[in-house]
């Protein structure tokens, strides 16, 4: 193990950085429906490589210290926390109380994914 993934924190920020890309680059041309499509797909791909660069080490790294369902599980618990500043601060969108109990239910599978393992062998 390098000292890299000796840090159990890669695993949250590196996904945070990606997800700001990748909001960016799935969401942001929202806000100009009138470019051609071809244009917005070229400029998305364009900045979802730099998504790519941040979670693709994320994953690597965050192996050392998680397993892949639990890399997911962060991963999926930081795409929902970035998306919620995201649409405030990009759309204007208000947080409801409806997407506030959904992000519950969610922070919840996150804790029942890091439970810890016990097998009950008969």
């Amino acid at each position: 193990m390098n000292n890299l993934t000796e840090y159990r924190w890669l695993p949250v920020a590196l996904p945070t950085c990606s997800n700001i890309f990748m909001n960016i680059a799935w969401y942001g041309h929202l806000k100009y429906k009138s470019s051609p499509l071809w244009m917005v797909i070229i400029v998305s791909w364009s900045i979802a490589f730099l998504e790519y660069c941040f979670q693709v080490p994320a994953n690597g790294w965050g192996s050392a210290v998680h397993s892949p369902f639990q890399l997911k599980i962060i991963q999926e618990i930081v795409t929902l926390t970035v998306f919620v500043a995201f649409a405030s601060l990009y759309f204007g969108e208000k947080f409801r109380w409806n997407h506030f109990a959904a992000c519950v239910c969610i922070v919840a599978a996150v804790a029942f994914a890091f439970l810890p393992n016990t097998h009950v062998s008969n």
